[in-house]
Order: structure tokens, then sequence, then C-alpha cells
């Protein structure tokens, strides 16, 4: 059982996951130019996380990268472990990583892909949150926190004959949000969720879907798809003390959309 240390680091600490890019990384150096110390967590680049830790610590705070599969308990509780030894308990989880899976209607959708887009995109949040809540809850000698789920529009509009197996696995992210921003505000935590818009990263790229932005800004109200830092600045307001009476809260930031 995790046992908070005598006394807690006045400096925020956050663990960004999926931090090696796109809203991750810009989340972690908008964070670190807050003056927060910053554990991002990566799954296979390392070269990538290392240069966003350095660039975090160019802001003249503590940062590290640890490689995890987030789907995985105990590389969670490993990652969370590697904080406290580096850092210190975090008071900011920022939960990020997360897979699209194959595109297509869902009859086709294989098992073994339906399985890994809830494995990291919902299970590993769980798995973040009950190591964060053990740090950061006053009933268990911490000084409360903020947790921020980065979910998804898809999880407003369903994601038809592309996505719907991701947006089921981002709509159960907005509905743990509220639960337990219930559940844990009394002992100091808040949680919200950012229902984002299709940003430009390199996610679809990587799923095999590269055309998915254009056409996502070609009917989007602005005109545009996000930029990865658009989508930072609203989870960086809700992560920290700015948004102090914000919690439960599912905020789209779509464009409109």
């Amino acid at each position: 059982m995790y046992e908070p240390p005598s006394v807690l680091p006045m400096k925020k600490i956050a663990i960004v996951t999926g931090g090696s890019r796109g809203i991750g990384a810009a989340t972690a150096i908008l964070l670190a130019k807050e003056g927060v110390n910053i554990c991002l967590s990566y799954q296979s680049d390392q070269s990538a996380a290392e240069a966003i830790a350095e660039t975090c610590a160019a802001e003249g705070v503590a940062a590290m990268a640890v490689q995890v599969d987030v789907g995985r308990v105990a590389d969670v509780m490993r990652l969370f472990a590697a904080c406290d030894a580096e850092l210190g308990p975090a008071n900011i989880l920022i939960n990020n990583a997360g897979i699209v899976g194959d595109a297509g209607p869902l009859v086709d959708l294989k098992p073994k892909v339906l399985a890994r887009v809830f494995e990291v995109n919902l299970f590993g949040a769980v798995y973040c949150c009950q190591e964060a809540i053990k740090r950061m809850a006053k009933s268990n000698g911490g000084e409360g926190g903020s947790i921020v789920n980065i979910s998804s529009m898809a999880a407003k509009f369903g994601s038809p004959n592309e996505y719907i197996h991701y947006a089921a696995s981002k709509g159960a992210m907005d509905s743990m949000t509220i639960g337990l921003a219930k559940e844990v505000g009394p002992d100091g935590i808040r949680v919200n969720s950012i229902q984002s818009g299709t940003a430009n990263t390199e996610i679809h790229t990587r799923e095999g879907n590269p055309d998915r932005p254009a056409m996502v800004a070609s009917i989007n109200p602005l005109g545009r798809v996000a930029e990865p830092e658009e989508i930072a600045e609203a989870a960086v307001w809700l992560a920290l003390d700015k948004s102090s009476y914000t919690n439960g809260a599912v905020m789209p930031v779509t464009g409109g959309m």
C-alpha cells in the first residue's frame, strides 16, 4: 500500500501520459512554463520523449521521461513510483495516452483491436487515476490535486463507419470523469475532461488514416483542425488553480463542432 511522505513538496508535479508528441507534449511544455515539474510517459519513442523532457527542463523545472505501457497496471505503478523517487508524489495527472485503432465499420472490427483500444484509452486512464488518488487524497495524507482526462469529440458524435470503438472508449472516459469528480471531490481532487476536436498531430498518420484531419477541417466551423497547443491550453487551465471551482466538467474544445 502506498504511504505518503511526511512532507509533500511545495512545487506542483505533473504526470503526463503519452507526453512524447502531440497534445501530451504540448501540455507538458505549457505546464513547465507555469513552473510545474514534469514526469512524462511514452511507449516507444525514447528520443522524442527525452527531447520533450529537455524542452521542459529548459523552463527551469525538473523533468523526466519514463517508458511504460499504460494499458498494463504494473507499468502504471512503476511510472508513479519513478515519479515519487525523482520528483515526489504527483498532484496533477494528465491522462492523454491514447490510440485510435483501425478505421472501418464496427462489423469488421477485430477483437484484438477493440481490446487494445480499451486497454490503453480506458483501462490505462483508470489505472493512472487509481495511483494518482492514492497520492493526492487528503484522507491519505495528500494535499489534493487535479486530474484532466483528454477525451474526444468522437464521444459525442460516435464516429460511425470509422471509429465507433474509439468513440466508445472516450465516452466511457467522460462517464468516469463525471462519477470520479463526485467521488473524490470531497478528498480535494478535481477531475475534468476535455472533448478534443481533431488536432494536427501524427496520430491519424500512425493509425493509417492520414487524410482525416483535412476532411475534418473542411466541415469545421473554423475551417481548420486544432493545433496541439490549443488543446493543451485548456488542459493546463483545468490542471491549475485558476479553475479551482471547475469539477466534473466535460469541456468541448472542438472549434464549434
